[in-house]
């Protein structure tokens, strides 16, 4: 679990938060109208608290739900990216690695959807790994479901995560289907399947095991995270590779665990957005033409 200094609980409820950075509460989509599986009964409200940097993190997730960044339908590429916050499973760092990036994107003409999913390591928690699971399978559906009302190309519909959230794209990536056609609920009919992946400094990166039909992939970690990280993530970019699967890897020195994306800083590990919209790119999801130019230069102290 990340070291965080916090403040008290100050808001409790859904995710409709306005923040400094979004200006209007982006819209809060629940996986499940009537409850989502192995939920039945708790009808506690999750929990946010700001730290001392003035960003969210979520706990007591019950009712898994979707914020939505949806870009102008004039700008829109067609490309979709399902966010999953990282946490260690105890807690989703809902700014940093969620709506800032959700932003960003849909800036640039791609819709993101951060997933705020039920939590399997939390304290007192009754939730599994597998209810994540779920709640990652059923993201992926729910947006399949309204691609069209949201301006989105299904084949070019993929899914990033960071730390604990890396882990569950992972777990995506093992664990999908086309949908079920018979399906008593309209949703299940949909595949969740990413087009893409970005395994951002993901946990259990020993998981991780690419065969011929993986998906495309990013990676991303610090020169100074975790050896299971650092030095875990480029043996995971051999094994892309020796699958036949492409794949680019970033690894920035001098950075640590958990450094996400913050609109105001200039640290250089701030710039992997730049380089995840140039991979797209690079991977056929994007256009040259939709990229908006590199990011401003930092500031490097003399």
């Amino acid at each position: 679990m990340r070291n965080m200094k916090t403040r008290c609980i100050v808001f409790v409820g859904i995710l409709c938060l306005s923040t400094n950075a979004f200006g209007d509460d982006p819209p809060v989509v629940f996986l499940w109208t009537n409850g989502a599986p192995h939920s039945e009964g708790k009808t506690a409200e999750q929990n946010v608290k700001i730290t001392a940097k003035g960003e969210r993190v979520v706990t007591g997730v019950n009712k898994p739900s979707l914020t939505l960044f949806i870009p102008d339908k004039s700008k829109t590429t067609g490309v979709g990216v399902l966010i999953a916050p990282g946490g260690g499973h105890r807690q989703l760092s809902f700014d940093s690695e969620g709506c800032f990036i959700g932003q960003w994107l849909a800036e640039r003409g791609i819709a993101g959807f951060v997933m705020a999913n039920r939590l399997a390591r939390e304290a007192g928690s009754t939730y599994t790994l597998d209810d994540e699971l779920a709640d990652t399978q059923r993201a992926m559906r729910t947006i399949c479901s309204r691609s069209e009302e949201w301006n989105i190309d299904p084949a070019k519909l993929g899914m990033i995560g960071f730390s604990a959230g890396g882990e569950l794209v992972n777990m995506l990536v093992q664990k999908n289907d086309t949908g079920k056609s018979d399906a008593t609920d309209p949703i299940d009919r949909f595949g969740c399947k990413p087009a893409f992946q970005g395994l951002i400094y993901p946990g259990n990166s020993k998981s991780i095991a690419p065969t011929k039909g993986s998906p495309p992939a990013f990676l991303l970690c610090g020169a100074n995270d975790r050896p299971d990280i650092s030095e875990g993530l480029p043996n995971v970019y051999l094994l892309f590779k020796a699958a036949s699967v492409p794949v680019e890897l970033h690894i920035y020195a001098g950075t640590g665990h958990g450094f996400g994306y913050r609109p105001r800083s200039d640290v250089a590990s701030n710039e992997w957005p730049w380089r995840f919209q140039e991979w797209l790119c690079t991977a056929g999801f994007l256009k040259e033409s939709s990229l908006l130019g590199p990011p401003p230069l930092r500031t490097v102290a003399q």
